[in-house]
């Protein structure tokens, strides 16, 4: 498998932006972002869901410009990228942690939508045999398709993530058409109680998905030719995913409970209330809300909707697998210098996703999305920081890089412990905005004072694969 982990991308197999965009799209047109989307309607209605999503998709689009610029300009990985602008070479185990953390939960979290909603569609109980065989087939899945597939999903990512997108909003339409409400009264549903602190911790959640899609972006921003395209992929997947599958979340969810709960109270179908949790019918709705996005497609659209599940969520999977052992890979040659075998990260990916889906992760959504916007901004931040502010837009030399920055590992520190514990303790729930000011304040002062590029580390020789980027070096940068 090349694909680049550890050495540039040749200006031959650079790409558009408008190419590049069907993996930032497709990586978010899921069922989690529906999810996401459909849990904030509950919390603040319709109406402020969406209005948050634009505001997600805006952060989202500004930052994953710029951290996407950077690795265009380096033509590695974000996570290889940190080693140079902001981490240093062993240093940079901390954006490799980040990433798998962020790629591998949601490798697990779809995957438990998915077997939820199979659930759902035969019938089956949730025993352990049926977990073992689905969950089984699933990892198979994403392991073949990541192994010898990787290329066919991206050439037929453009197309599989159109062909998802239209069947959600075929699904979104019946909804509509099909639920007690008309779509003005869909979008005027709001829960009793909605103020700043309900509508800032809705943001918090979003923005999680819009820090981990500015990384994803970022990875596949080393494919871009000019940084144009990185424009065109940053923004267009923000546009994509974080407004307009969490928006039709929102509504779906909204307009769908209505043809859900008539599904649950038919006595044909005691059998399948019964299986949900929930003494009420407007608690077995909220159930199945939570915890099974698939449920409301297979019965808005029957076996189309269950199609429309899959075709949804495979290109995503893919990408999940194929980009968290790229962060493996980066941690293992971080920590021993040594380039391991990706069909081994690929196995393991998937091992360490099914230990996620064993503990439990779609019970910790929110927390999760919380901590995870706070980590990734405050990555981002950081090393956008150390290109635009102190490089000057120039891409750091690679022919000698610190083992470790330790301005940097600080200012990720201070930026993300002071905005997690603002966030935890309910003082302040936008954690993702303080951290990104403060972890780029640290980082300035820290490199102009105390810790100058070089004090308290020493220097190491770059990879023999990195010394190749001194050849992007003599380009000009656009």
């Amino acid at each position: 498998m090349e694909d680049n982990v550890l050495s540039p991308v040749a200006a031959a197999d650079r790409q558009g932006g408008w190419a590049l965009l069907s993996n930032t799209a497709g990586v978010g047109t899921t069922l989690a972002m529906l999810l996401i989307g459909g849990s904030a309607s509950y919390v603040v209605g319709a109406k402020w869901a969406i209005a948050m999503a634009l505001v997600s998709a805006v952060f989202g689009s500004v930052v994953g410009s710029l951290v996407g610029r950077v690795s265009q300009s380096t033509g590695m990985s974000s996570t290889v990228t940190s080693r140079f602008h902001g981490l240093g070479a062993t240093g940079s185990v901390v954006a490799s942690l980040i990433f798998a953390w962020m790629i591998l939960s949601f490798l697990a979290l779809e995957n438990v939508l998915l077997y939820n909603g199979t659930l759902f569609m035969l019938g089956w109980a949730p025993t352990l045999a049926n977990a073992i065989g689905i969950y089984g087939a699933l990892t198979a899945l994403w392991i073949f398709l990541a192994l010898f597939g990787v290329k066919l999903v991206q050439k037929t990512s453009l197309v599989l993530t159109l062909v998802a997108g239209a069947l959600m909003v075929g699904v979104g339409v019946l909804a509509v058409t099909r639920s007690d409400l008309s779509l003005g009264q869909v979008l005027g549903v709001q829960p009793q109680h909605v103020g700043p602190a309900e509508i800032m911790g809705v943001l918090a959640s979003m923005v999680g998905m819009a820090g981990a899609l500015a990384l994803t972006g970022a990875d596949f921003a080393r494919y871009a030719r000019t940084p144009r395209d990185v424009r065109i992929m940053a923004v267009g997947g923000n546009i994509i995913v974080n407004f307009g599958v969490v928006s039709l979340g929102a509504l779906l969810y909204q307009a769908g409970d209505t043809v859900v709960s008539r599904f649950l109270e038919d006595p044909a179908n005691a059998a399948v209330a019964a299986a949900q949790a929930g003494e009420t019918t407007a608690e077995q709705v909220q159930f199945l809300a939570h915890s099974n996005a698939g449920a409301y497609f297979i019965l808005l659209a029957g076996v189309l909707g269950f199609v429309v599940m899959y075709a949804a969520q495979v290109k995503a999977q893919v990408i999940n697998v194929y980009a968290g052992s790229l962060s493996l890979t980066n941690l293992v040659d971080a920590l021993l210098g040594k380039k391991v075998s990706r069909i081994l990260m690929v196995l393991l990916a998937n091992a360490i996703a099914l230990l996620a889906v064993w503990g439990g992760i779609l019970g910790v959504l929110v927390q999760f999305l919380g901590a995870l916007g706070i980590a990734t901004f405050s990555l981002a931040a950081l090393v956008v920081t150390d290109f635009y502010i102190l490089r000057q837009r120039r891409p750091a030399p690679v022919a000698r890089v610190e083992r470790v920055n330790w301005a940097g590992l600080i200012a990720m520190a201070v930026g993300f412990t002071v905005s997690f514990l603002l966030l935890v303790t309910g003082v302040f729930a936008l954690g993702f905005v303080v951290t990104l000011v403060l972890t780029p304040l640290v980082y300035v002062a820290l490199r102009g004072t105390v810790l100058p590029e070089g004090r308290g580390t020493r220097f190491v020789a770059g990879t023999a694969a990195l010394k190749e980027v001194e050849v992007l070096e003599e380009a000009p940068v656009n």
